[in-house]
């Protein structure tokens, strides 16, 4: 196939990956599953789309691309006919430089790749398979692991290792297997019980356009439907640097790839075209991890658990201890400009689940069955594009809560976003991942407005304010609260290779006191953050970057604390080369855990992670990559963390005694 690229994008395109994701996860936790996006976006860098063929739902999932750009490149297409040169898309509208720069590496230009119809001789001679094995472990031992005094084992049951399997097989873009085998640190390989070999496995026969069939799912799958208020699995991003993320893409069934062992179905479910609409209907058997105890004469579910952690006793005891059922459809009107969607469907557990005992757990979901259901909708007008979703829960108790916005580019230089939000206190579901300032989008009002200029050539500013009121207690907040953010995020992209980018960010929130008190006082809590960052594209196969950030934290009436961090990456990928890689040197000094910052750090292929740095000390890290064949990659990371105003790491079962913690990872990737 002939492809065409613009020459600056050919070598960066790792990069841009590792750029996107880092736009994405701003507000995201330090534990965060990554691996489905970075799989999600490496399979298309790999298997690039034919552009006069790519679809509105594949430019949905390179997330980077926000609904009026979709929308503009697809109006284009059918106005215009085929594109006959990549270089039209600088003059969609929405398309800037970066932009096009990022979307370059997932489409190409040409003749699509011809699939023949579906054969077993075909799916075997015609296939790719993609088979990756990874192995980590802290080289130091934590508390878990050590005996217990006068007993012959330890309060882990497993070994300190983590393992993954991770197998793929694709047939063209239309046919998909997925398989991936998990244990992790403290779990047990092939534990006795609860379990088919590793402590975690998913698997999935996934297949699309097949006729009156646009999907369908056997295993384990996702749902994302209208802005995730009534059902959203899988990943999910919020606030962030990408102003325009909070609307989220309406991706539907989509096949379930990463390892988080809670936010995902299991059963079947299909999308099937019936005249003007798509018909999905869903079905998922599936246990989840709880703490059962004794109550009111039946055994209740007091706690859920989503860690997906089975290491000490406990853990393993309330490993998929409570049945769930989960059946529905959604029903979806497509148009070209207007979309609407409803779903409804019904979750049944085996045993009743209990809203807990202290105040702030008042309104929490109680019962054996929980009804949800959602309208949403999208229209773009013009150049403006509205969404927004309506849900309904019933359980105990009933509640509607809603969340509507608008996006909309005033000019090609600017673009503004706004989002109103009403999440009551009342309001239960399972899969709720609607944007919001908690982690849950619940017990929640707020108002978020985004603006992004572009004043000038070469600069950008990307402003949003988020003001948000909390009706009901939450944990540590013992009245009802409220706060606001503010960011602020400015980049200067000097020439093909060099951009700088400024960054401040401000939270304001409220707390309990840290007084002994019969009854608690709200305390005010400020976090103020500042972030430099320097890239530089150094020759065709060298580039470096530097970050400076410094978090300023305060509440009311406890001592300021100001921490800081800056880091230096170096990063090699030379393009005809066996071998490739980067390394970090970071330096950084914060009082606390109150103080700390989160960086990304560059991993092996599809493991991201953005781990906390805070206290005193220096974290390294080098990555390494060696091509063995055309069809066999070996990946090796070694990271260490050196704290010199610590004698003791963590706590708990985590604990390690001493001042270093270092983590060895390699990983194994054959195709064929």
């Amino acid at each position: 196939m002939g492809i065409q690229s613009f020459n600056y994008a050919q070598n960066a395109t790792d990069l841009i990956v590792q750029q996107i994701i880092e736009d994405l996860m701003e507000d995201q936790s330090e534990d965060f599953d990554f691996s489905e996006l970075t799989e999600r976006l490496n399979f298309y860098r790999k298997n690039p789309i034919e552009i006069n063929r790519i679809t509105t739902d594949q430019l949905k999932e390179l997330f980077f691309l926000n609904p009026i750009q979709i929308n503009s490149f697809i109006d284009h297409r059918k106005e215009n006919g085929n594109f006959i040169d990549l270089l039209e898309l600088q003059g969609l509208d929405g398309f800037d430089k970066e932009t096009v720069s990022r979307f370059i590496n997932f489409v190409y230009l040409g003749l699509p790749n011809s699939l023949q119809a579906i054969r077993l001789k075909n799916l075997y001679l015609q296939g790719t398979n993609d088979l990756m094995i990874r192995y980590s472990q802290y080289l130091q031992k934590q508390n878990g692991y050590l005996k217990i005094p006068g007993f012959n084992l330890a309060k882990y049951s497993g070994s300190p290792q983590r393992l993954l399997i991770r197998y793929r097989y694709y047939y063209g873009q239309n046919v998909s297997a997925t398989l991936n085998l998990e244990k992790d640190p403290g779990e047990s390989l092939f534990p006795a019980e609860k379990s088919m070999g590793f402590d975690f496995s998913s698997a999935n026969i996934f297949v699309k356009n097949m006729g009156y069939v646009k999907k369908a799912v056997i295993g384990d799958y996702s749902l994302q439907f209208g802005q995730g208020l009534a059902l959203w699995t899988g990943l999910s991003f919020g606030k962030g640097a990408m102003i325009s993320n909070v609307a989220k893409p309406y991706l539907g069934l989509q096949p379930y790839k990463s390892t988080n062992e809670a936010l995902f179905l299991r059963g079947i479910a299909t999308t099937i075209w019936i005249k003007k609409l798509e018909l999905t209907p869903f079905l998922s058997i599936k246990k989840m991890d709880a703490s059962l105890n004794l109550l009111n004469d039946r055994l209740e579910v007091e706690s859920m658990s989503q860690s997906g952690l089975h290491r000490t006793q406990n853990e393993i005891l309330d490993k998929q201890s409570l049945g769930h059922n989960l059946y529905g459809v959604n029903i979806n009107f497509p148009g070209n400009h207007l979309n609407i969607g409803l779903t409804a469907y019904q979750s049944a557990f085996s045993n009743y689940v209990q809203n807990g005992q202290l105040l702030y757990n008042q309104f929490r979901f109680s019962g054996k069955r929980l009804s949800n259901v959602g309208l949403n909708y999208s229209y773009t007008f013009k150049n403006t594009y509205f969404f927004g979703e309506t849900a309904y829960s019933k359980s105990s108790i009933q509640s509607l809560a809603f969340v509507n916005g608008l996006m909309s580019s005033l000019s090609p230089g600017v673009s503004l976003v706004i989002l109103h939000r009403r999440y009551p206190e009342s309001y239960h579901s399972l899969f709720n991942q609607a944007v919001a300032e908690s982690s849950n989008a619940v017990n929640e009002n707020g108002l978020y407005t985004g603006l992004i200029l572009k004043p000038i050539r070469k600069w950008e500013l990307a402003l949003y304010s988020d003001f948000f009121r909390f009706p009901w207690l939450k944990f540590g907040v013992d009245a009802p609260s409220s706060g606001h953010e503010i960011f602020g995020q400015l980049s200067y992209t000097v020439n093909k290779q060099t951009k700088y980018i400024f960054r401040y960010k401000l939270e304001q929130k409220q707390e309990n006191d840290d007084l002994e008190n019969p009854i608690n006082i709200l305390n005010d809590v400020l976090k103020q953050s500042y972030r430099f960052e320097f890239t530089s594209k150094v020759n065709k196969f060298l580039t470096i970057r530097n970050r400076l950030e410094i978090m300023d934290y305060k509440k009311e009436n406890l001592a300021a604390e100001l921490g800081w961090m800056i880091y230096q990456d170096v990063i090699y990928d030379p393009m005809k080369s066996k071998y490739s890689g980067n390394m970090r040197l970071a330096y950084f000094n914060t009082p606390g855990f109150n103080s700390r910052i989160y960086a990304y750090e560059n991993d092996v292929l599809y493991s991201y992670s953005v781990p906390a740095y805070q206290n005193h000390g220096i974290r390294f890290y080098l990555n390494g990559r060696l091509i063995l064949s055309d069809k066999i990659d070996l990946w090796v990371r070694y990271s260490l963390s050196k704290y010199s105003s610590l004698n003791i790491i963590g706590s708990g079962n985590e604990q390690i005694n001493g001042s270093s913690r270092s983590e060895m990872k390699l990983q194994l990737r054959c195709q064929f």
